[in-house]
């Protein structure tokens, strides 16, 4: 039997979702366990948007030339 490979959800799925949990969570109809269960789907889904985002940048900075390298200070001033 094939293993099911999990859909890449795009970052507006995330935020749709997360804004749903949020909603739910709020509303406090949950129980405890499922606020719970909510709350670590939410920080999943954050984490997961949160890595889309700096993948981005990353990309913007590369095709706008605009990622520096880090500049060290001269000894003399530490």
């Amino acid at each position: 039997m094939e293993a099911v490979q999990p859909v890449e959800q795009t970052y507006e799925d995330l935020v749709s979702e997360l804004d749903r949990l949020v909603g739910q969570i709020e509303s406090g109809q949950l129980s405890l366990q499922d606020s719970l269960a909510a709350f670590e789907r939410g920080m999943i889904l954050s984490r997961r948007a949160a890595e889309i985002l700096d993948q981005a940048e990353a990309r913007i900075e590369l095709l706008t030339g605009s990622a520096q390298a880090p500049t060290l200070a001269p000894a003399s001033d530490l």
